[in-house]
């Protein structure tokens, strides 16, 4: 029986206006090489000079991991060749880096799992080959620098996890704390994070560690746990055979659903480090690690233990909620104001994040305000929207910021509730369809949503179904309302 043993390393992106070591933007979606200047494309005789905000997200990562905050660091160039990499070198840290021994924690189902932080260090990013949708692509590669020299941390698992799943599921949460922390925005789409998954096989109960491939820049759970469940097989396969398990980087192709080897693993040695010779030591001073501390906010775990305390919330809205603080806070005012806990989650799950994602906005920019959220939810609740309407008006107030009942009003969504104007409209189509009460009254009460129906019709979509359907069956059977 084999076992597969994991480690994780996660280049995150740090949510800073300018590159690591110059004054170029790290906004999104600028055209290609136009977020560009000697220091970050390498150019001979430009100096890099360090991000300080760069640094204190950082900081703030390591304390949010439990690390130990080094007091002085220092930067290394790491040589190697990518058409992507315009100095022929990354600065990063080496062998004195940011911060040391952390930890993750969480519950899975009932069961405990903890995974050790090795390190915690700063670097920049390389720039990005094109290989899709711009160009003469068919031909070569296209090369886009606006993401060099982007400020991020790498964080490294020790070889901790045992399963795909665990794997995936320490990613999503590693994900969770640091956009809780402020650190990055963990936007998967856009690579601002990207898992790097080192996984070997061995018999249970074996403490050796044994030849080892890496899947290289996973930007999704999903690819990760796939990715890792195939390569597990792949391995168990080889070794079971009598085979030996080369040492290499793999890429994932979801499409085929495999692993495809890349090249050979490097070593350390293979890199060449050497000490930046362009950045003094990096020295943290103890002002710098209490301030990222007493920046901290709640962090996923303490806010849904908080949240928790909404006996109607699943385990899956604690997680959602736990996730984003921002989202949380709206959750939880919302609530202050009156709105089911349960309705006030289904709305922030659903149709808030659904926008969110499709606009690429973030929640520190929404328009939905608490207020308007629960007056969207009391206008279901009374019967005064009906879903599909409250899903309209709901649209106009993502993008406008104006109020649920004004939206409603003009565009005339509100449902007809006035039992009086309501009963004058049964009257009505009852008398126009003499043969269906009939049929009713015979034992055929399936007719009944044929004369709902028709009173909806009659009232423009604007009645109220539920009540609708009441008064037609009390009209129907001589009770009560009518």
């Amino acid at each position: 029986m084999y076992e597969p043993v994991i480690g994780l390393e996660i280049h995150a992106q740090l949510q800073t206006a300018s590159k690591l070591f110059c004054g170029c933007t790290t906004a999104w979606a600028g055209l290609p090489n136009t977020q560009t200047c000697p220091v970050c494309l390498g150019l001979p005789g430009a100096l890099p000079v360090l991000n300080e905000r760069a640094v204190s997200l950082a900081v703030t990562a390591a304390l949010a991991l439990e690390c130990r905050v080094q007091r002085e660091s220092i930067f290394a160039r790491k040589n190697y060749f990518y058409p992507d990499l315009p100095k022929g070198y990354q600065i990063t840290q080496y062998d004195r880096p940011l911060a040391l021994d952390g930890r993750l924690q969480w519950i899975d189902n009932g069961e405990p799992r903890h995974v050790r932080i090795v390190r915690v260090h700063m670097e920049e990013d390389a720039g990005k080959s094109l290989h899709d949708g711009v160009g003469d692509v068919g031909r070569a590669t296209c090369l886009d620098f606006n993401r060099s020299g982007m400020p991020l941390i790498e964080i490294v698992t020790a070889p901790d996890l045992r399963s795909a799943h665990d794997a995936a599921e320490c990613f999503r949460r590693l994900r969770a704390l640091l956009v809780a922390a402020g650190v990055s925005d963990g936007n998967l789409e856009r690579g601002n994070l990207r898992c790097d998954a080192n996984v070997s096989v061995r018999v249970q109960g074996d403490a050796t560690l044994h030849s080892r491939t890496e899947i290289k820049n996973l930007n999704s759970y999903r690819f990760l746990d796939r990715a890792l469940a195939y390569e597990i097989d792949r391995q168990v396969e080889v070794v079971s055979h009598g085979g030996t398990v080369e040492t290499e980087t793999r890429l994932w192709d979801e499409r085929a659903g495999e692993t495809m080897a890349m090249r050979s693993k490097e070593d350390a040695h293979d890199y060449r480090y050497f000490p930046e010779p362009d950045l003094p030591p990096l020295v943290i001073l103890d002002e710098t690690i209490e301030a990222a501390r007493g920046s901290l906010p709640m962090l996923p775990d303490a806010l849904r233990e908080r949240l928790s305390s909404h006996k109607r919330l699943t385990g899956d809205d604690l997680d959602f909620l736990a996730a984003s603080p921002g989202l949380a806070s709206l959750f939880e005012q919302t609530v202050a104001l009156g709105a089911d806990a349960a309705a006030a989650a289904a709305w922030i799950k659903g149709e808030l994040a659904r926008r969110l994602y499709e606009s690429g906005g973030a929640v520190e920019e929404l328009k939905v305000t608490p207020a308007s959220l629960a007056s969207l939810i009391a206008m279901v609740s009374s019967g005064t929207l009906s879903n599909s309407a409250a899903k309209q008006v709901f649209a106009r107030v993502f993008t406008t910021g104006a109020t649920p009942e004004t939206v409603a009003a003009a565009e005339h969504l509100t449902q007809e509730s006035d039992v009086d104007a309501l009963r004058q409209l049964v009257d009505e189509v009852l008398a126009t369809y003499p043969e269906q009460v009939a049929q009713f009254r015979a034992g055929r009460r399936g007719v009944a949503g044929f004369l709902v129906g028709h009173v909806m019709k009659a009232s423009q979509g604007r009645a109220n179904p539920s009540l609708v359907d009441t008064l037609v069956r009390s009209r129907l059977t001589g009770d009560g309302l009518s």
